[in-house]
């Protein structure tokens, strides 16, 4: 079946089309708070920490 056929529940069903979309919009929002310089907030260890641009772990579009 073609994307362009599949209804919101094969959408759902599957996931996979949802995973690599939420994957992309990540991967995209990181690489713009790194681009402007601006920090992110993270989960780890059961504790809120602070990345800074220069580590947030990102590749730029080439």
């Amino acid at each position: 079946m073609s994307d362009a056929k599949k209804n919101i529940d094969e959408f759902f069903n599957t996931g996979t089309e949802i995973d690599e979309a939420l994957q992309q919009g990540v991967k995209e929002a990181l690489l713009q708070h790194k681009k402007a310089g601006n920090p992110i907030v993270s989960w780890e260890n059961g504790k809120i920490i602070w990345i800074q641009p220069e580590d947030i772990p990102v590749e730029e579009k080439t």
